[in-house]
């Protein structure tokens, strides 16, 4: 008897809200990679971080944290930095002839950002003493903005802690001084005040093609599967190479672009973390002690740097020696293995914050053993643009090989979205 069934091809539909459907067929592998790629490639990515996770760290948190799909090899990012603090004073305030504001005389002030500021403001002298009856004789001096800087004229600042409302001058304020941007303090009827606004910095990395090959024939079956496959030795030396050497250049990578002569196809270099963290510490680890590694630590949570509580910091092994190799107190504390994305950290805690160290074997086979890298995971970011996946090559067919091939690829990068967040450290002894 001759069988009329015909099997119908699964077809996908898309919905009313951007999403797929499986229409007249089951729920198959295939259909699920066309119609929702990263449910698959997601549960990939759980089981890639299950192979020796502390080898590889920074691979292993951007895998944990999740990364964001792109579009293009070629990476576009923003990140936005705060609004300046700080200023230095260019020149000694000289009074405006003729010019006071309720009553106190305004003075011209130069400062090497003049644009930073903006009238309304409040602006701290560290350096000068204010000596007014209704503060504290030994106060900072406290002025107030009246008028902003127009096109590199200086500010028309008052003094507001300094002889009251009788004020001819305002105390010595030497040239180089430090001036520190307050609050604004607007009158009771203004409904606006000067603008600002933050625009982001705009930069760009390339995503780089990892890859590594297993060849045997007993592993086409398994490779079909994707989402179910196993590991088996042979796999999981290869994936671990590959991490291992994706790891490498997530740190020290070169950003780089060229084309191949052979098939004038294109390569994308990927520039790693190290090279793009903005802002950099050098330590001695000769004596290394609790007061060298609180300064590093202050230096990593606060001004410019701050971010999270808590940071991570990975180091090479003459590093991690410094650091072990030091007695612990009641302002600083090692506490015992605290277990995140997968990792054994060792957690050091200060007034500052709390980092989780671990040693980093990339460190010391890429020459950076006395040296490290604090970085802030919220602003530690991984763009995809072809996820991990496996395929299999049938070589058999093809007659290059009588094997049959699984291929791992996939086409990442990392960036930091804010760089001066993470901190480069160089160690010498």
């Amino acid at each position: 008897m001759e069988n009329n069934t015909t099997i119908k091809s699964t077809a996908i539909i898309a919905g009313n809200a951007g999403g797929s459907h499986v229409v007249d067929g089951p729920l198959t592998t295939a259909a699920m990679r066309e119609g929702s790629p990263s449910l698959v490639l997601n549960e990939i990515d759980r089981r890639i971080v299950r192979v020796r996770p502390m080898s590889t760290p920074v691979d292993q948190i951007s895998r944990m944290i999740g990364a964001r799909q792109a579009s293009s090899m070629v990476v576009d990012y923003y990140s936005v930095d705060t609004k300046p603090v700080q200023s230095t004073i260019t020149a000694a305030p000289t009074a405006v002839k003729g010019s006071t504001y309720s009553g106190r005389p305004v003075f011209l002030l130069r400062t090497d950002n003049d644009s930073m500021f903006a009238a309304t403001e409040t602006l701290l002298v560290p350096e000068a003493l204010g000596s007014d009856d209704e503060a504290k004789p030994d106060s900072y001096l406290v002025l107030y903005v009246v008028e902003g800087a127009a096109g590199g004229t200086g500010l028309k600042v008052i003094a507001l802690n300094h002889g009251g409302d009788n004020a001819t001058a305002i105390p010595a304020i030497d040239e180089g001084s430090t001036l520190v941007r307050m609050g604004r303090a607007a009158s009771e009827l203004d409904v606006q005040t000067p603008q600002f606004e933050a625009l982001p910095v705009k930069s760009s990395n390339y995503c780089q093609i990892f890859k590594a090959q297993v060849e045997q024939s007993a592993f086409a079956k398994l490779s079909a599967k994707e989402v179910g496959w196993s590991f088996s030795d042979q796999e999981e030396v290869a994936i671990m190479d590959m991490r291992m050497g994706m790891e490498k250049n997530f740190l020290f990578g070169v950003k780089a672009r060229l084309t191949d002569p052979k098939n004038f196809d294109e390569v994308l270099f990927t520039q790693g973390i190290w090279h793009q963290a903005e802002t950099e510490l050098a330590v001695t680890l000769t004596g290394f002690n609790q007061d060298a590694l609180l300064s590093m630590m202050r230096s990593a949570f606060t001004g410019d740097c701050a971010g999270s509580s808590r940071k991570i910091l990975v180091a090479g092994s003459d590093l991690i020696q410094a650091i072990n190799a030091m007695d612990y107190t009641k302002m600083i504390t090692a506490s015992d293995t605290v277990t995140r994305w997968g990792i054994d950290f060792n957690e050091v805690r200060s007034k500052f914050g709390a980092l989780y160290v671990i040693h980093s074997e990339i460190f010391d086979q890429c020459g950076h053993s006395a040296d490290g890298m604090i970085i802030d995971p919220q602003y530690l970011t991984k763009y995809t643009h072809v996820p991990f996946k496996v395929e299999h090559l049938d070589l058999k067919k093809s007659g290059v090989r009588n094997t049959d091939a699984i291929v791992a690829t996939e086409a990442s990068c990392l960036v930091l979205r804010h760089p001066k967040a993470h901190v480069r450290i160089t160690g010498s002894w």
